[in-house]
């Protein structure tokens, strides 16, 4: 089983910290974001990893050389220009059955079988993994009528949203949809798989999932790693 981590971003939302680091070498406890998604990918039998970079990618090679460390087979992929998430996908050979995306900067307890045994039971062309999240605004909200007749006041309401994960599985063919080295991203992958009559899937998942977008989310993601270490790792139990 093959799987392809998107590493080539800037992080500019963890500035100042992106600007020595790529947002996947951020340390989480004693060892980077992406170092834990490669142990359990490896750990849920995905032996072989295609790291697409850009961003500071003499790191990602320096800390991570070919994978043997982490008894997976790694390769790199290099984005001369930004290619957005899904155009990176255009420059990699070998894509020839069913694999796995997902950004390098992804703390979660999921369980990458459980998602592929859905993926082929539900014959979709991709399936993405997704959350409840919860959103609170922390501002009083108005709703007017459109001729500036307020019509309703709620204070700091909290919105509730199904969002993406930024874990994907995908068959080859999905490959066909995205074009040779030009800028995509996977909104717009999606929404031309619906409409070109490919099934897409939603693979609802309850358990932890942080992403390392913000400050925040970074100090809450290291607190949470430090706590339930071997949920995220119980290989090494």
């Amino acid at each position: 089983m093959k799987a392809v981590v998107l590493a080539g971003g800037k992080g500019t939302r963890l500035a100042p910290y992106t600007l020595i680091f790529p947002k996947p070498l951020m340390p989480i406890g004693d060892m980077p974001i992406l170092e834990i998604l490669l142990r359990q990918m490896k750990n849920y039998g995905i032996d072989e990893v295609i790291l697409t970079v850009g961003y500071l990618s003499d790191l990602f090679k320096s800390y991570f050389g070919d994978g043997s460390r982490f008894d997976i087979k790694l390769t790199y992929s290099y984005e001369q220009t930004p290619l957005g998430t899904a155009g990176p996908l255009s420059l990699i050979d070998g894509l020839d059955d069913t694999f796995f995306v997902t950004n390098g900067d992804v703390l979660t307890t999921l369980n990458f079988s459980h998602m592929l045994a859905w993926h082929r039971d539900k014959g979709a062309s991709a399936t993405i993994a997704t959350h409840q999240r919860n959103v609170k605004i922390d501002f009083g909200v108005i709703h007017h009528d459109g001729g500036h007749r307020i019509t309703d006041y709620t204070e700091k309401p909290s919105l509730e949203y199904l969002v993406s994960m930024g874990i994907y599985i995908f068959e080859p063919k999905v490959l066909n949809y995205i074009p040779h080295a030009q800028y995509m991203d996977f909104p717009d992958l999606v929404l031309k798989l619906i409409e070109t009559g490919n099934t897409v899937s939603g693979y609802p998942f309850s358990g932890y999932w942080q992403d390392l977008g913000r400050l925040d989310d970074y100090s809450q993601a290291t607190a949470d790693f430090n706590a339930m270490r071997s949920q995220f790792l119980p290989e090494e139990n």
